[in-house]
Formats: structure tokens, C-alpha cells, sequence
């Protein structure tokens, strides 16, 4: 826990999930700076339907994506918006690290289990089988693309300390949030990420009380 009361933190390579009701705001927090956070969005009513790079990236003719754009499923729904972003740069083309992506890029002989297998522990409570983990919106990921050439290479996250960006649920929703073990992608050392959580619907509890809620989503169904 934060010593901001409404402010959760998501531990070194590691990863959460919760549920957000139709106007709740998510805002995923770098405390430190160059930390990436790999984001995914289910539709809690019908886990089929899942957020999708290619449905967003073709409907808005761009990859880097930031205030304003919608994060569409692939059914074509819009699930979340981004509605403040204070770095501008996130990736939506990168899979989940995995076993195999150390494994395969690194050469580790006993990998960590990275961001896939995080997300697909964390959200198997909720019914989401490893099969269907797709590719994430990594928060503050950056990773340039040659025009010309189409290489791309993974940079260091342009985001630093205290940078946020914020998500507006346009559905209800089951998310899965990490912080990133990927030491490429986080310019070479693991740092924590933090998570807000803002109910956007009358009659949910007030400002006072949003601690217990995010405690409350943060654990399965039935705990």
C-alpha cells in the first residue's frame, strides 16, 4: 500500500487484477520513472470479447496512441478511453514478456515467468484462460518504428516520476494490470508501479472510501 490511501502499488514483476464498472477511471501511475505497466481489458460479461491492438491501431491510423483515443475490443466496441496522459508514448504492438521471451531474447536458462504468466495467474479467478491473453497496452512502453524499414527497436519509457495516464471504462470490465519484468523495456532495473481507481457512477462510495473499493476489486470473485 501507497501512503497515498487511494493509491495502490503493484510490486517489482509482478501483476494484479480487479474489475471497473461503465465510468470508473484507472490511472496507472510511474512513481520512479521508466517503468512500464502491460494493461488488458476484458468485457466482464462476456470474456470473449477482449481488447485488440489491431481493431484500435487500424481505427485510428496511428500506434503511438494518447488523450482522446479509444482502446477498441475485437468485436469493435470501444471498452476503455484515454482521457489524460501526461508522456504520450505507449506501446500497443509488444506481447506480454513471458518464460519464452527471456528464454528466446535473453538466454535465460530458468526464466521468470514475466508479464504473461503474472497476468494469467492474476486473472485466472476470473475465469480468463492463458489462451486468451492477447497483446496489452503497455503504459509507457516506447518502442520507435523506421518508416521506411519497418524495424523497430525497444527504447527506454519516456515516462518519469509521478508520470500517469488515466482510462476512462466504457464497459464493464475485468482488468489486468503488471509491472513490467522486462529489464529491456524498463532501461535495465524493475521498479514498482502504482494504480488509482475513480467510480464514476452516483451513489458509489465517495472519496473517503475508494481504498476499501480498490481492495475490495483487487481480490477474486468470492474472497
Amino acid at each position: 500500500m501507497c501512503a497515498d490511501a487511494g493509491t495502490h502499488e503493484i510490486a517489482p514483476r509482478s501483476g494484479v487484477a480487479f474489475t471497473l464498472d461503465k465510468g470508473d477511471r484507472l490511472t496507472v501511475i510511474d512513481p520512479r520513472g521508466e517503468q512500464v505497466a502491460d494493461l488488458l481489458a476484458f468485457n466482464r460479461h462476456d470474456l470473449d470479447e477482449v481488447i485488440s491492438s489491431g481493431r484500435t491501431l487500424d481505427y485510428a491510423s496511428r500506434i503511438y496512441l494518447t488523450t482522446g483515443d479509444p482502446l477498441y475490443s475485437n468485436r469493435s466496441n470501444v471498452l476503455l478511453r484515454i482521457v489524460e496522459d501526461t508522456v504520450g508514448r505507449h506501446d500497443f504492438l509488444l506481447t506480454p514478456c513471458s518464460a519464452d521471451t527471456f528464454r528466446i531474447i535473453y538466454g535465460d536458462a530458468d526464466p521468470h515467468r514475466g508479464c504473461f504468466g503474472n497476468l494469467a495467474h492474476a486473472l485466472a479467478p476470473y475465469g480468463v484462460a492463458a489462451d486468451r491473453i492477447p497483446v496489452a497496452f503497455n503504459c509507457f512502453m516506447n518502442v520507435p518504428v523506421d518508416g521506411a524499414t519497418g524495424t523497430f527497436t525497444v527504447e527506454p519509457p519516456l515516462s518519469r516520476a509521478g508520470d500517469h495516464i488515466t482510462f476512462e471504462a466504457e464497459r464493464d470490465l475485468v482488468i489486468g494490470l503488471t509491472a513490467c519484468s522486462a529489464l529491456q523495456s524498463n532501461n535495465g532495473s524493475f521498479k514498482p508501479i502504482h494504480y488509482r481507481i475513480e467510480r464514476g457512477r452516483p451513489g458509489e462510495p465517495s472519496e473517503g472510501a475508494r481504498e476499501s473499493v480498490a481492495d475490495r476489486n483487487a481480490l477474486p470473485p468470492g474472497a
